[in-house]
């Protein structure tokens, strides 16, 4: 996901352009914008050729990912994508992988008194209720070619393991031992990381470098034709081999933390309509995640082994080669039930002008739920007023993540014994509910919502959302006592689950 803008010229440089009009007009009735309350709208933070972080102490790092996290929450951000693993090494402590050289300049060196960055924003994020989804780059372990691996970088004890493309180190998809080990990866940092979800982005075998081939032949004569596949059928053995890893690494997670989701942020086409025998496919002339890849992305939903998908469609509106609405009416027609979300390219929409138009569209689709704006940096930097768009418009209230229902489908119990009591803080309203880290289905955060006091007790409106919290008690922001409001308090399950009434409270404010 590293460098995308140059990623935007790959379906005019790799494939023909077809002569489709750039002012294509979109022909659905784009509806006025209304108020969402459960929405997914994640921001992706880099860390491959990101220079900021290696120059940074602790405190200096601590102050700044805070100043990011409080920014990124007004603008309605509720998850975090932080790239963890770009070259097969870590953002954490880790005794599998090095240190990256993201983070602290040379691989494998440790940070000053070993500073665990992922610990360090899974703390501060799950205080602002956001998540933290860790982002890992599975294959691939050198970038460039030229990065210096430390003593202890796996590819030292296993050159075997790998290949080079394209100057790129990566690990051969087609040998076991590399799903065998990058499963380890996942198990290690689920096992010891209070993590949401493992995301992992479009990088799976390599983009196609025209007229040189992927240099698998060992792994092929060992494992395709060994196995029945012809020289035709590669491409196939190829699919197969990315298949086993993502089945195996659901399964790797579901053993660990069942709760634990697994996303997918694959390329924006998956198959362009002229390359399918049923004509299945987009509208669209690209690069694609199915036959150039090797990553059958709506397989993986179908089966269960992707808990939400974030196509990456980062096209403006009447592109002639992949039309931003032929994309997303494609991926909501192919949803497939699962959770789908819109990977947005925030300098690229804005440049365009088209934010407006896109939000307003995707919220009209039936299975879009949600946005991820790439890159979280373009948000901070208020990119020609996206951020001052989010909070005065379309995340002006707080949203809910959808509930991952097909993982869990019931609701915490209620809250109990809700008060409100002065204190030496203040006026608190608090309440009690059980809760556990190692248990999903209990609470693990609370909604608030506030009415007048003749009201009608509507949980659906998210402008009646006062606070969303882990904690159990909410400061109220007492006036003169002279006013009357009805407080609604509900809890929340780690699988996004709401309990369908609440206990309410009448207080004079």
């Amino acid at each position: 996901m590293y460098i995308k803008y140059l990623r935007l010229l790959l379906p005019a440089l790799l494939f023909i352009i077809t002569s489709c009009s750039t002012t294509r007009k979109v022909s659905q009735q784009i509806p006025e914008n209304k108020e969402i309350k459960r929405e997914f709208r994640g921001a992706w933070i880099q860390t491959a050729f990101q220079g900021e972080y290696k120059d940074m102490t602790p405190t200096e790092m601590k102050k700044d990912f805070i100043r990011k996290l409080n920014y990124l929450q007004t603008c309605g951000i509720n998850a975090i994508v932080f790239q963890v693993r770009p070259e097969a090494d870590a953002f954490y402590k880790s005794e599998i992988e090095p240190w990256s050289r993201f983070y602290t300049g040379e691989q494998g060196k440790a940070p000053v008194g070993n500073f665990d960055v992922m610990e360090f924003l899974i703390k501060e994020c799950h205080k602002r209720n956001m998540e933290f989804h860790a982002w890992l780059n599975p294959y691939r372990a050198s970038t460039a070619g030229n990065t210096k691996f430390a003593n202890s970088h796996i590819y030292h004890k296993h050159p075997e393991w790998f290949l080079t493309y394209n100057k790129q180190i990566l690990f051969d998809p087609g040998l076991p031992e590399s799903r065998q080990f990058i499963c380890r990866v996942v198990r290690d940092i689920v096992t010891r990381y209070d993590v949401d979800a493992i995301h992992m982005d479009d990088y799976f075998y390599p983009y196609p470098v025209p007229g040189v081939p992927f240099p698998d032949d060992n792994s092929f004569n060992k494992y395709g034709l060994h196995k029945g596949y012809t020289e035709a059928q590669r491409g196939d053995w190829r699919r197969e081999n990315v298949n086993k890893l993502i089945k195996e690494l659901k399964r790797t997670i579901l053993l660990t933390k069942p709760w634990v989701r697994f996303g997918i942020s694959p390329f924006g086409i998956y198959r362009n309509k002229k390359s399918t025998p049923d004509k299945s496919g987009s509208e669209t002339n690209g690069l694609q995640n199915y036959d150039d890849l090797y990553a059958d992305v709506t397989h993986w939903v179908k089966e269960g082994w992707i808990d939400y998908n974030i196509p990456q469609i980062y096209w403006e509106i009447g592109h002639p080669a992949a039309d931003y609405i032929t994309l997303i009416k494609w991926w909501n027609k192919n949803a497939n039930g699962g959770h789908l979300y819109i990977g947005q390219d925030v300098a690229r929409t804005m440049k365009a002008n088209e934010l407006t138009r896109k939000m307003r569209y995707e919220r009209a689709l039936s299975q879009v739920k949600g946005n991820c704006f790439w890159p979280a940096n373009e948000i901070l930097w208020n990119n020609n007023g996206i951020a001052d768009s989010l909070k005065l418009n379309y995340h002006r209230y707080p949203a809910l993540i959808p509930a991952y229902t097909h993982m869990h489908n019931r609701a915490p119990e209620e809250v109990k014994k809700l008060k409100a009591e002065w204190t030496p803080q203040g006026y608190i309203l608090h309440w009690q509910a059980e809760q556990s880290e190692t248990n999903p289905e209990l609470a693990s955060y609370f909604v608030i919502y506030r009415f007048d006091d003749k009201e009608p007790t509507d949980l659906s409106n998210p402008a009646k959302i006062a606070a969303i919290t882990r904690q159990t008690n909410y400061l109220l922001p007492y006036n003169n006592g002279k006013r009357k409001y009805r407080y609604v308090v509900t809890a929340v399950d780690r699988f996004h689950n709401e309990t369908k009434k609440g206990r309410s409270k009448k207080v004079k404010l």
